[in-house]
């Protein structure tokens, strides 16, 4: 199982929901369902404008949570 860290590193960047939303050209309710929800399954093309927009990896936003 995979858990993403949206919200932690986007606020270690500096980013708020909103500011992200507009900068990856993401939609708003997406941005917020995968900051709130770490467990939301986003699109990899989603994933792929947030983590370049923040300037890391997709790695760098998906944790592997698995037992």
């Amino acid at each position: 199982m995979f858990r993403l860290k949206i919200k932690e590193v986007a606020e270690s960047k500096g980013y708020n929901m909103s500011t992200l939303s507009r900068e990856a050209d993401v939609p708003f309710n997406t941005v917020r369902r995968a900051w709130k929800n770490p467990h939301y399954e986003i699109k990899l093309a989603t994933l792929n404008r947030i983590a370049k927009t923040l300037g890391v990896t997709t790695a760098d936003l998906i944790e592997d949570i698995s037992e």
